[in-house]
């Protein structure tokens, strides 16, 4: 049982190679997707590590842009197409994400799941889908950068009808969880071949807002595998804080980390706390953290 995780990078490349470090497993590869506005000379000493990999494609990700759909994509067809024996599970992962049990734990759950895949979603008549509805709906420039391009976007809005999804009869599946899941290899199959042979459902996703977050969910969830995907992306993450984004993992956040049956949790930055890293590698995965002196700048010891 073959996993490939897929970590959609942009910065930090000492906690990258703490998260690799962490994945580490004979039966696992990791695919790096480097954002194209971060300089490769910063992560180069991690590309020859046992079981790592960067992609070949990179692109440049604008937050809620569909170009972050884009690169999950980029990255899973070339996973399906890497030679030698087929990946079994494909896991899509941030470089603020970290494992919450031991690498062998999270390969046996998997091996107990067959074919089954992981990705948390609100039915289209949940209240985020009432509350987002705009996502789809209206027209939203993030992708371009050029002057007066809100304007030109409220203007488009304005007088334009509102937006229909293009595949008829489909209904719309996501939510703030949704971002990062866990596909099985026919899953992935799927939702990379549908896409690929719809250059107009390309078109659309360009024009909306945080495809992230329901394009896939939407896709697989309209197929027939449905039956296969468990509402459950096995991630804990904390929307407690509101705004945009979830809230950044403290030591106090301790105990309910350790308290979560999911198998990783984001978000973690050890510029603004490295303790609780080094007490998750200590409490749940067994490792002594070093001694701060030991660590050289970018050294994969932790």
């Amino acid at each position: 049982m073959r996993i490939a995780h897929l970590i959609l990078v942009h910065q930090g490349p000492a906690q990258l190679a703490r998260l690799l470090q962490r994945l580490a497993h004979p039966q696992a590869t990791c695919f790096v997707h480097l954002d194209a506005k971060a300089d490769f000379a910063d992560f180069a000493h991690l590309a020859g590590q046992p079981g790592v990999m960067f992609t070949r494609a990179r692109l440049s990700v604008r937050w809620g842009g569909y170009s972050l759909t884009e690169a999950a994509l980029a990255g899973l067809a070339e996973m399906l197409a890497h030679p030698g024996p087929a990946f079994t599970y494909f896991n899509v992962l941030s470089g603020q994400d970290y494992p919450l049990r031991p690498a062998a734990d999270i390969h046996r759950f998997f091996e107990q799941h067959p074919g089954i895949s992981f990705m948390e979603y609100d039915a289209p008549d949940s209240p985020w889908w009432q509350a987002n509805r705009s996502r789809a709906e209206q027209y939203h420039l993030t992708e371009y950068s050029f002057p007066g391009r809100y304007g030109v976007q409220r203007l488009l809005n304005a007088v334009l009808p509102r937006r229909r999804f293009p595949l008829p009869g489909y209904e719309l599946y996501g939510g703030r969880m949704g971002g990062w899941y866990t596909l099985s290899h026919e899953c992935a199959r799927y939702v990379v071949d549908f896409v690929a042979a719809r250059p107009a459902l390309r078109r659309f996703a360009r024009l909306t807002w945080g495809s992230d977050e329901f394009l896939l969910h939407t896709i697989l969830l309209n197929s027939p595998l449905r039956a296969l995907i468990v509402n459950n992306n096995l991630r804990y993450i904390d929307w407690s804080g509101g705004g945009a984004s979830p809230r950044t993992f403290t030591l106090a956040d301790l105990p309910a980390l350790l308290a979560t049956d999911r198998l990783w949790a984001r978000k973690f930055d050890p510029r603004h706390d490295a303790a609780v890293l080094d007490a998750l590698d200590e409490r749940v995965l067994g490792v002594t953290p070093a001694a701060p002196a030991a660590s050289a700048p970018g050294s994969l010891s932790s």
